[in-house]
């Protein structure tokens, strides 16, 4: 194994392997840190945790035991994969793992670029934005778990780390690889140890990637691992071939719990043509559903049916409010996970989640310990296969276009 990545969650973990894969990395995704070693074809492994919401002790304890695992698979560099909007609060996880990774290392510049053109994410002076909006106006001030109100990068790694932070500006990532490489050893001098990098394009993304060739560690979304393939294959040590695919026929179901704005236009346009089953939040939680009905639902639906939680902030804010964040969120994520293994075990064969939490569940409840990376279906979502008989895509909340939905279906069957 090359490059070992370590992913904060599953739809994260896809995305980046997904980025690996289209450049030609034999890569494979394993759910939480595997007790085996790895198959010596794989050139990159992402190791996916369920760690971006958890205290951030435990999420430095996750991340160090994957990094341990990824050595001893004879990775050669190493990435930290966290969301392209950098979804963490002040007391967030991405600084203090950030920390851990670059002491274990001994990395003395890290590299911090969440940009994500493909997905409309991007880094400017420093600041994130989602398309034409700073991330603080994107609707990510709103998200349930992680709110997001500063889109100054460099706040809000200084309020999570114990490390200086630096920044390269655009005007320096414009001029090339040589450029940022000059760049990120000033910034070193000048004693900052973790570096916001500025990106526009997906060619700011490629360039940083040449620049990072001989770092032990990086840190972002899966936009800046977008050059690191080329390195590894510059070196002949990768062949740059993409792996096949093939998909699976019978019933599709689609399972969301993400409450972000992209994702409620998804269910509101897939509503207009196939059936959809709302759960209700109260009684899910009083433990009042029936799984088996929820499965006579689905079984007796036409289309591509959609069993979803997902509700606007002021719903969700209500709820959590009545209950509290920890009891609903379990409550909804362990229905996710208990219907997934239902579906499985009655023969459905292509299962669409969207949303980090539920997709962590489905996968946990499933017991899957590796995912096989196929085709992209949109920018940063890719076509999973789970085992001889069960495909997966796992989007991510903001991820997909309008028809995600029908699209991921097609690419699954």
């Amino acid at each position: 194994m090359l490059l070992g990545c370590i992913g904060d969650d599953f739809t994260g973990s896809s995305d980046l392997a997904n980025t690996l894969a289209k450049q030609g990395m034999r890569t494979v995704q394993y759910t939480g840190v595997p007790s085996y070693s790895a198959n010596p074809e794989v050139e990159a492994g992402v190791v996916a945790l369920k760690s971006r919401s958890i205290p951030a002790s435990l999420a430095v304890e996750q991340s160090l035991a994957a990094l341990a695992w990824l050595q001893a698979q004879g990775c050669q560099q190493i990435f930290f994969k966290y969301c392209s909007t950098f979804d963490s609060t002040d007391d967030g996880n991405i600084g203090p793992v950030c920390d851990a990774l670059a002491s274990a290392l001994q990395a003395t510049r890290v590299i911090v670029c969440p940009a994500f053109p493909g997905t409309g994410r991007s880094i400017y002076q420093g600041h994130l934005f989602v398309n034409d909006r700073l991330l603080s106006e994107s609707g990510m001030q709103d998200h349930p778990l992680t709110p997001m109100q500063d889109p100054d990068l460099r706040r809000c790694l200084a309020r999570q780390s114990q490390l200086s932070v630096g920044h390269v500006p655009y005007v320096d990532v414009a001029q090339g690889a040589d450029k940022i490489k000059q760049s990120l050893i000033v910034q070193e001098q000048n004693s900052h140890r973790l570096i916001v990098i500025d990106a526009i394009t997906d060619q700011d993304l490629l360039s940083i990637g040449e620049a990072a060739q001989n770092e032990p560690l990086i840190t972002g979304g899966s936009g800046v691992a977008l050059g690191l393939p080329k390195n590894f294959e510059k070196a002949g040590k990768i062949t740059g071939k993409q792996q096949a695919w093939e998909g699976e026929n019978g019933k599709c179901v689609v399972l969301s719990g993400s409450c972000s704005t992209a994702t409620r236009q998804q269910i509101e346009y897939h509503l207009q043509t196939n059936p959809g089953y709302k759960i209700d939040a109260e009684e899910c939680i009083k433990g009042k559903l029936d799984i088996q009905q929820l499965w006579q639902w689905v079984n007796s639906a036409e289309g591509i049916p959609i069993v979803y939680s997902s509700a606007s902030p002021a719903d969700v804010s209500a709820i959590q409010a009545k209950y509290g964040l920890e009891k609903s969120s379990k409550a909804m994520e362990s229905l996710f996970s208990a219907l997934a293994q239902l579906l499985v075990r009655q023969g459905v064969r292509r299962i669409i989640t969207a949303g980090g939490e539920t997709s962590g569940a489905v996968v946990t409840g499933l017991q899957l310990d590796q995912l096989s990376i196929g085709p992209e279906i949109d920018p940063g979502v890719p076509a999973l296969r789970a085992g001889k008989a069960l495909v997966l895509a796992l989007k991510s909340g903001n991820f997909g276009s309008e028809d995600f939905f029908v699209k991921a279906a097609l690419q699954l069957q």
